[in-house]
Order: structure tokens, then sequence, then C-alpha cells
């Protein structure tokens, strides 16, 4: 007899962004096509970012109140919490007095970790004043490890960075080690908190953060218009994953994780030909039957400068043709780039476009060509960091 195939099933997902704090409110902010900047002064500079609304911060304040030890957390460890904690409600797995799950693990990754932190404790370095807390509240490793308390998981815990792949990475991770019957359940996602003072200067030495403040678009993927405008903004978002050799109308699937790598060319590490996107986005597609690999919208990585969105675009071109285009769209030119925490908020905006069945372009000009499809049943997701590396993550609807 043949064996049932198994199936990986985002049994809920939970975020917190520039656009809202639960699916409502990123659906309607989503509907309304509004983005989410505001300007700041950075080193009395002008300068755009996209913090957390006002109603998600009170939503993290009153996670802060719950206990008494996330007082000493970092911001990016506290949205990762908050995010993991709906996606576990979503899928029906917390229960507050239940015991610790073995059979549950996390895997939370962030580019920079607990930068607002980091900054502090070494300012209370320099006043020889540092904390007891400083060097376990710091550590890339309580990002799980927060996360595990929180949603009472006893399986593995593993946190990591690979910069901006990171959150596709984590879901790769857990992927594997459910195919592997290492676990049957896991949570995976990113989180990034980078809107500090020394994290939005490094962004700026590399020469590509946008100058565009006070413009309603500061972050402008795909622009005609060609200059840098990376804009950095904060959130998380965390997804239930769990194998399962049936499926139920509605349904989100991840049909294929691929991942892609290049040798370095430039500091940001991407060629102008997308290499490793191209590497990527076939080693997905190589996962898919023929018949299955029919993609109807890319959620691109396109962080809004000119070489990395001109490379994408190349490298999409390379793999699925220019006679006909696929459907493209980002959420960056909303909430702006988010580092570690970007591919799991594209994977959350894929969700919501496979349930709502649309998306909203971009409406500054662009290079796009509209492309529209009578459902919207495969989504691709990409993502890339510094370094050379990429990763595509494809979603269907059952």
């Amino acid at each position: 007899m043949k064996a049932p195939q198994q199936h990986i099933i985002i049994k809920g997902h939970g975020a917190i962004s520039p656009l809202g704090h639960d699916a409502s409110t990123v659906a309607a902010a989503y509907a309304s096509g509004v983005p989410a900047f505001k300007t700041i002064l950075h080193q009395g500079i002008a300068t755009p970012v996209a913090a957390l609304t006002q109603e998600a911060e009170q939503q993290l304040n009153s996670l802060l109140d719950s206990n008494p030890s996330y007082k000493q957390l970092d911001r990016s460890v506290l949205m990762a919490v908050y995010a993991a904690r709906q996606a576990s409600m979503a899928a029906g797995w917390l229960t507050e007095d239940a015991s610790v799950a073995d059979d549950l693990g996390v895997n939370i990754g962030s580019s920079r970790g607990a930068t607002g932190l980091f900054e502090q404790h070494f300012e209370d370095f320099q006043h020889k004043q540092l904390s007891s807390s400083a060097s376990p509240t710091t550590t890339l490793g309580n990002l799980s490890s927060w996360v595990a308390h929180a949603v009472n998981a006893g399986g593995a815990q593993i946190s990591h960075s690979i910069t901006c792949s990171t959150a596709l990475m984590a879901l790769a991770n857990g992927v594997a080690w459910l195919r592997a019957g290492m676990a049957k359940r896991f949570l995976v996602g990113g989180t990034e908190a980078p809107l500090t003072d020394f994290t939005i200067a490094q962004m700026k030495a590399v020469g590509i953060y946008s100058k565009l403040s006070g413009h309603p678009f500061p972050c402008q993927p795909y622009a005609l218009e060609k200059q840098n405008t990376f804009t950095l903004g904060e959130g998380a978002a965390v997804f239930a994953i769990e194998q399962s050799d049936s499926l139920q109308p509605g349904d989100v699937l991840v049909e294929a994780v691929g991942m892609g790598f290049e040798k370095l060319v430039s500091k940001t590490g991407i060629s102008a030909e997308g290499i490793n996107f191209q590497k990527s986005m076939r080693h997905a597609l190589s996962q898919l039957s023929p018949e299955d690999q029919t993609v109807h919208l890319i959620i691109t990585h396109t962080p809004g400068t000119r070489a990395g969105d001109k490379a994408e675009l190349a490298a999409i071109e390379a793999v699925f043709g220019a006679a006909t285009p696929v459907a493209i769209t980002t959420n960056k030119w909303l909430i702006g780039h988010t580092l570690g925490a970007s591919g799991a908020l594209s994977m959350d905006y894929a969700i919501h476009i496979l349930k709502q069945q649309q998306y909203t372009s971009p409406t500054y000009a662009h290079v796009l060509t509209p492309q529209n499809h009578k459902a919207i049943k495969r989504i691709m997701v990409n993502a890339a960091g510094f370094g050379g590396n990429a990763s595509s993550v494809i979603i269907a609807l059952a």
C-alpha cells in the first residue's frame, strides 16, 4: 500500500508590525494601502522609519506587564513572544496550565538580535555599571528560549541569524525537523527591533538609506526613479507548523523551501544577475511536480535599493521567463525593511493574500506590469541577506 502524502501545514500565525497587532488590524492596513512610516531625528538628521502602531505598542506593553521577568528582555524578544503566543493560540496549542510539550520545537531568528539592550549595556559598561543580566539577555539564544517559556514548548530551542534570510531559514529548519520525524510541531519565525541609533547608523554607513524623509513613500521598491530608498522597520512574525497526511479546505501548505548562495561580489553580496535568487527559486520549484510549478504571485525581497531590486527582478525573469511575466508584489513600500523579520512578515502577507485573494500594488511610479490571476493559489516568498545567501518559500492554499 502506498504511504499517504505528508503535508506541512501552517496551523496558525501571529504578527506584530507597523501595520498592526492581529489579523484584523493588519488586514485593514493592507486594504488601506497607507504606508506606516514616520520621521525621526537621527543624529540631527530627519530619517524615515516604520515603527509599531500606538495600538500595537499598547499590546506589547500589556505583555511586558504580564510577567516581571519580561522587563529585562530586549524589544526583539518581546515581539517574538507576542507573535508566538498569537500563533500558538490560533493553532490551538496554547493552554496556560498545560505541562511542557516535548514534541513542540521553537526556531526564532534575528539579524541583529538584542540591539537595544546591547547599546544600553555598552553605555552602562562605559560608566562601569554593567548589569549581571547583560550577557544572558543579549545572547541570540534567548530569543527561542523565552518563546519556549511563553508557549510551554519543551522541544528543540534554536536561535540563529543568517541576516535578512533568517526567518525563511527558520521555516526551512522547522520543515526539516518535521519531515525527519524529530519533532511533531514547530514554531518558526523572525523578529527585529532595529530602530536604534547604532543600527540606523550602520545602515546609513552602507550608503543605501532613504533620503526621502517626509515623503509618503520613503521606501520605494521597483521605483522608476533610480535611487536607494532602503528604510528600516521593526516587527515579528511566527508560524505554527505541523505535518499531516490529510488536508482541509482553506489549509495553507508549505510546499517547498529553496536555498541559494553566491560568492561575494560586493559588500552586500549580490550580483547583477541575482545568482543567489536564481538558485533559491529553482531549488524551490524543483521540489514540486511539473503540474504544480505555476506560481501565481511572488512576494519579493526588494528592499528599495538600486542594485538589489534590479538583481532580483533580473533573477525572476531568468527563472520564469519574460514572455509570460509572473505577478510581483512586496510589503516593504508599506513597512520598510525589517531585516531578519522581513521574510516572516512577507510570509504573513502571503497568507493574507491567499485568504483575501487580493493585494495592494504600490501607488508611486514603478516598473512593474500589472498581472492579474482569477485565483491566487500558490505564492513564492523571497528573501536574501548580506553574505550572498537567498531563500525562496512556496506556500499554497489547499
